[in-house]
């Protein structure tokens, strides 16, 4: 039976807006670090792996970081769902403020990847909780004017990141790419603590830990398995064939404890809702060839170039205010109009083209151009990025938003760290076997090399280094093409369900009161599949 309130008393809606401002600055803080900490490496790595003598383990630099988000993702989402999202929210950011800082003070490379690891686990808690927190309070027809902001936030960070990161590298100290974390992690926390206030959640259902430990196994089990095969250990040897036998079961075993438990980490009938396999599968795909293609990005144009760590990190500039641009656009765009699968559609084909255009470039090639080729890829990323998230948002039923967001986020992370580990892997293979030739008489070591080295050598070592980079990076780019395309493809089966026009959760309603508007969409827009009603 529906209740009639009362005209002259404040709605939900009216309630949560004073303090919207609030947490939406809040969590713009929190996405602003964790996204930092995904580029901000990019432009130290090779001071820091030649610091630490580990061009070996280049590729787990950035692999450790993406890994330990794409096993705490589902978790967060899940456990948010179940007991709430605050209490969560806040430990997310003290273990990335944690790892911060122990990262800042490693003394191996051993260390530097286990520190890492730390703050992806903090890191993850950060990207998951911002996305559900906004999806708590806003409408789906008005979340894209939330999105967009936080899109821009990670083109910001796309350039920012590099930028500080090469500009604390030179400045400063690498160490410094860590520690500036602290103080406006420590304004973060501060923050959320004060501005965040949600309804408080009550489970009697058991968490499904199994599922947990399983998930996290078959996803270390993957990325391990790609990153070492074919490289410190041959595809065919007992180490590689091992592990992804170990993969599939723990995969296999995760799928049986998910279909039997109350509460699973990914519900299996997800499955069944075209929306959610849809965006996934743009996900896993668009991840692996983004971050594959620009994590390496700076390095090269260090060594490339000659350009400094600071320089480099400016030369990506044009992606962000290309992403910006695109991102904030196609946000207004479907904030007005409630129509958004065109623009995954298009962006991952511009992406394409962009991939094409890079895999065309030599170190002839004038930066201007490179710049050009960046500023075509941040337009296609700036389409889709955070399209997709409303898009599963808005499918599913309120009270697992979270859930579904941290599955959809898993698998776009997977891609990350799958995409990151193999291009990496290969990269650096290709490069220490290229580099073998160029040093061969010099004194100086591969895994030791500086751009501030590089660039102190003699001219014909210099050159062979240069040459080196660019025949081991440059194309690989052109292997993403068709990643991309098959984007564009993957693109066109999505269907577009009409935008909810109420929010799953007015901010200090109560449980009950939240129970009776997760009803809302379903019944108002018809925006959650039947598949998922109870």
């Amino acid at each position: 039976m529906s209740t009639t309130v009362p005209s002259s008393a404040p709605s939900a809606a009216d309630r949560a807006k004073p303090r919207i401002g609030w947490i939406f600055t809040s969590l713009m803080l929190v996405m602003l670090l964790a996204s930092l900490d995904q580029t901000i490496v990019g432009t130290a790595l090779p001071t820091i792996v030649g610091e630490l003598d580990g061009l070996q383990h280049m590729s787990w630099a950035i692999t450790a970081y993406t890994l330990a988000i794409t096993i705490a993702m589902p978790i967060y989402g899940k456990v948010g769902d179940l007991v709430g999202r605050k209490r969560l929210f806040i430990v997310a950011i003290a273990l990335f403020l944690l790892g911060s800082a122990l990262a800042g003070f490693s003394q191996s490379m051993t260390e530097f990847i286990a520190f890492r690891f730390l703050q992806g686990l903090g890191g993850s808690g950060l990207m998951i909780m911002s996305q559900t927190i906004i999806a708590d309070v806003v409408p789906a027809k008005d979340r894209a004017k939330f999105m967009a902001p936080i899109g821009a936030v990670f083109g910001v960070s796309a350039v920012a990141g590099p930028l500080l990161g090469g500009w604390l590298t030179d400045a400063a100290d690498w160490r410094w790419v860590f520690w500036i974390n602290l103080p406006l992690g420590i304004v973060a926390l501060v923050v959320a603590a004060l501005a965040i206030k949600l309804p408080k959640r009550h489970n009697s259902a058991p968490i499904d830990y199994v599922g947990m430990v399983l998930l996290a196994l078959a996803s270390t089990g993957l990325v391990l398995t790609m990153s070492w095969g074919g490289t410190q250990y041959a595809w065919g040897s007992a180490t590689i064939i091992g592990l992804a036998v170990a993969t599939v079961l723990a995969a296999v075993a995760f799928v049986v404890v998910e279909n039997k438990v109350p509460e699973p980490v990914i519900p299996m009938r997800f499955f069944k809702n075209r929306t959610f396999v849809v965006t996934t599968l743009l996900g896993l795909v668009v991840g692996a060839g983004m971050m594959g293609a620009l994590a390496y990005l700076p390095t090269y144009l260090q060594m490339a170039y000659g350009v400094n760590a600071t320089e480099s990190g400016l030369l990506l500039l044009p992606m962000v205010g290309a992403l910006l641009v695109a991102s904030i656009g196609s946000g207004v765009v479907v904030t007005k109009t409630g129509r958004y699968k065109a623009f995954p559609i298009a962006g991952t084909f511009i992406a394409a083209v962009a991939m094409f255009l890079m895999s065309t470039m030599s170190v002839a090639t004038p930066l201007w151009q490179v710049c050009v080729y960046v500023g075509i890829l941040g337009a296609g990323l700036g389409l889709f990025m955070q399209i997709i998230v409303l898009a599963v948002q808005n499918a599913v039923s309120p009270k697992e938003i979270g859930t579904a967001t941290s599955s959809n986020n898993l698998f776009r992370e997977l891609g990350v760290t799958v995409g990151t580990a193999v291009l990496g892997t290969v990269f650096s293979s290709r490069l220490t076997e290229r580099l073998g030739g160029a040093l061969s008489g010099s004194a100086d070591s591969a895994s030791s090399l500086t751009p501030a080295l590089v660039r102190s050598l003699p001219a014909d070592v210099a050159d062979g280094i240069v040459n080196a980079y660019a025949d081991s990076l440059v194309p690989i780019f052109l292997w993403l093409v068709p990643m991309f395309l098959l984007g564009t493809v993957i693109a066109f089966f999505l269907p577009e369900v009409p935008l909810s026009s109420t929010a799953p959760m007015g901010e200090g309603e109560t449980e009950a009161a939240a129970e009776r508007n997760a009803e809302v969409p379903a019944q108002s827009t018809g925006s959650t599949p039947s598949v998922l009603k109870e």
